[in-house]
């Protein structure tokens, strides 16, 4: 049974008002809550109880997952496997996420593993977004690790959202591209307070053709902390772009570190950042159409993570 709470947090992490339709699978407090599969779509739990498998079949097309993940219960620390095998000729949207509400004094923690093995010519979008919320002293923590195994031509689509009220999180996502693949990561970040967080992202990409875009989008407040780590490895004939762009206010950090690894001639890497404070011509502007300089903040930060 899913409670306010809970249920607020669906809502936060995966857009969820709802029981969605298609095949979902709801985990709250350590828990399944709520499971449905299709005719296309089946979702296994793993024999040892760490998580699941959503096993698509090939040719599936226009269906979505659902896989949000709640925790409102304070103390409470887990670790999930989750693997999704995609057939070829796939075209799915997946939805995952973890919301954290705490309001007691111990740390709550959610760690998870997603691994995907995504079929020939198939196409994913997947999109994680991490909420926390709750007034306890007890810290909200996420760490995601991310693993992503695309077979020729296939096309992958992440979208990694943490916006608000996660005190700790260490993302860490690596996928291996075959030929013609590509694989495009959007990250939108804010933090504020003394929270931190790090982002890693490694991507090989071992097929001709195959190419990687990942792009972040950060903003950082007051005493918090950030750290983005780009490395990309050409093997072959390839493309390959990584760009931080951030946002820093008050008396945050932020750290950028990228790596290009050409192993081969015909390997094109590019690597950009741009780390710096909201431009005072901006400000200026829209303070001259009435807005206060916290709200004409607001904008710019809102239309920047857009």
């Amino acid at each position: 049974m899913i409670d306010d709470i809970q249920k607020r947090l669906l809502e936060e992490v995966a857009d969820l008002h709802q029981m969605p339709e298609g095949a979902y699978n709801i985990r709250a407090n350590g828990e399944m809550a709520a499971r449905s599969t299709t005719a296309n779509i089946d979702i296994v739990s793993k024999e040892d109880g760490s998580g699941i498998d959503i096993k698509i079949k090939a040719n599936t097309k226009n269906e979505s997952v659902h896989i949000p993940v709640v925790l409102s219960q304070s103390g409470l620390k887990e670790m999930v496997y989750n693997d999704f095998y995609i057939g070829e000729n796939c075209d799915v949207v997946i939805v995952a996420g973890c919301g954290i509400h705490n309001c007691g004094v111990q740390d709550s923690e959610h760690d998870g593993i997603h691994r995907f093995y995504v079929g020939k010519n198939s196409r994913v979008k997947y999109v994680e977004k991490h909420y926390g919320a709750g007034d306890g002293t007890g810290k909200r923590i996420l760490n995601p690790g991310t693993e992503v195994y695309q077979e020729e031509g296939s096309y992958v689509e992440m979208e990694m959202v943490q916006i608000k009220g996660v005190d700790s999180t260490v993302r860490t996502t690596k996928a291996e591209l075959s030929a013609g693949a590509t694989l495009i990561v959007h990250e939108r970040l804010m933090t504020h307070g003394t929270q931190d967080a790090v982002s890693k992202y490694e991507v090989f990409l071992n097929g001709v053709d195959s190419s990687t875009d990942v792009i972040s989008r950060s903003v950082a407040k007051d005493h918090s902390v950030q750290s983005f780590e780009a490395s990309i490895v050409g093997n072959t004939e390839c493309h390959g772009h990584a760009e931080c762009d951030a946002i820093i206010m008050d008396q945050a950090r932020v750290i950028a570190i990228p790596k290009l690894d050409a192993n081969d001639v015909d390997a094109s890497l590019i690597h950009e950042a741009a780390i710096g404070k909201i431009a005072g011509e901006q400000l200026i502007k829209l303070m001259s159409l009435g807005l206060t300089e916290e709200e004409a903040e607001e904008k710019i930060i809102n239309g920047f993570l857009r």
